[in-house]
């Protein structure tokens, strides 16, 4: 199946969602840096760079290390040196060939690199499909926390390849689905129950469907709030706690599996503050995904990291919760109430 979806912004950029897309790729720019990690550039960038240069461009290709160790200002800076020394001008294009760090980093760049060029995404997991790729959220880490530099800078395109889906272990394709979880929980309660579908892996036949649906949960809230000043932040839901857990780790907790952990735990926060109690849903995903075990975890290492969360304004953090199924909104949460949730979330583990 083939979807082509479209993200109705100034100016409007195309999503399209099949399988076999990185043999169609074709931009206008005639100077072209394919940014991939050192793991993704064997497997489809041959594939990707031969379609460029059969549409007309020039191609280079630089390589970063795999995962969220790339995301650092020292990488950042050498690929802005790098596009320096290429020569390339003001209308070339950077392209991310990857998961979600890299279109995160390479974002970045072209949003820095002389002020800004053009950039394409060919998203290679689930989670940089349904995620990253969308939206034109950019940047890099600190150790102070994820994401905390970055610009707004959105794609001219995304081409989603669904095939590059097959290569991923089943755990990471799991990590992708937490981000479809989110989007059913957040608006459309169908994409829970096909994310919890028997047999729903990179193989299944509504796949795509699945995929576009969920993609365009994303594009509706984007388009009526590009940069974040509202509603956008509902696609937080689960991450204030997901970063936190990350950045204790130094990321030995994946994106995904601390997304899930991350709803499991909103999803208590919600019932503890009177919400309908939607953590059977989420207790659900986590049993399908079956994250890796957390270490143990001190309360105010935690809660120091998620008081660094980028929805916290001068009056502290503000979490997303979900009054229902569909009905998210921002809120401060007590401190004993997060104290309080905090203690069920170790139990719920421990049990």
């Amino acid at each position: 199946m083939e979807f082509d979806l479209t993200v109705h912004l100034n100016p409007a950029y195309r999503i399209r969602i099949a399988r076999g897309t990185l043999q169609q790729v074709r931009i206008p720019e005639k100077q072209v840096v394919v940014i991939a990690d050192s793991q993704i550039a064997p497997l489809y960038a041959p594939a990707l760079i031969a379609s460029l240069e059969q549409g007309g461009s020039s191609v280079y290709l630089l390589t970063i290390p795999a995962g969220e160790v790339a995301k650092t200002l020292a990488i950042h800076a050498q690929l802005l040196s790098q596009l320096a020394q290429l020569g390339l001008t003001r209308d070339s294009a950077v392209v991310a060939l990857g998961g979600g760090a890299t279109s995160d980093l390479a974002g970045y760049v072209a949003a820095s690199y002389l002020r800004g060029i053009a950039f394409y995404v060919c998203p290679t997991t689930l989670l940089a499909m349904v995620d990253a790729s969308v939206g034109g959220k950019t940047g890099v880490n600190l150790p102070e926390g994820k994401n905390l530099v970055g610009a707004f800078h959105q794609p001219k395109a995304v081409f989603m390849d669904t095939n590059t889906l097959e290569s991923l272990p089943l755990r990471t394709f799991r990590e992708g689905a937490a981000e479809l979880f989110k989007h059913g929980l957040l608006a459309n309660p169908q994409l829970c129950a096909a994310v919890l579908e028997t047999g729903f892996n990179a193989t299944h036949s509504n796949l795509e469907q699945t995929l576009a649906s969920g993609v365009q949960v994303k594009i509706d809230i984007v388009e009526r709030d590009p940069t974040e000043q509202n509603e956008r932040a509902y696609l937080n839901f689960g991450h204030t706690l997901a970063h936190a857990l990350e950045a204790i780790t130094h990321h030995a907790v994946p994106h995904g599996e601390a997304v899930g952990y991350g709803m499991h735990y909103a999803a208590l926060l919600g019932k503890n503050m009177g919400y309908t109690d939607l953590s059977p849903q989420t207790k659900a995903f986590l049993e399908y995904q079956r994250p890796m075990p957390l270490p143990e975890l001190n309360w105010v290492s935690v809660r120091d990291f998620m008081a660094r969360d980028k929805k916290a304004d001068n009056a502290g953090v503000r979490f997303v919760l979900l009054e229902a199924i569909g009905k998210p909104k921002l809120e401060r949460v007590p401190e004993a109430v997060l104290e309080q949730t905090w203690a069920g979330f170790l139990a719920f583990l421990a049990a």
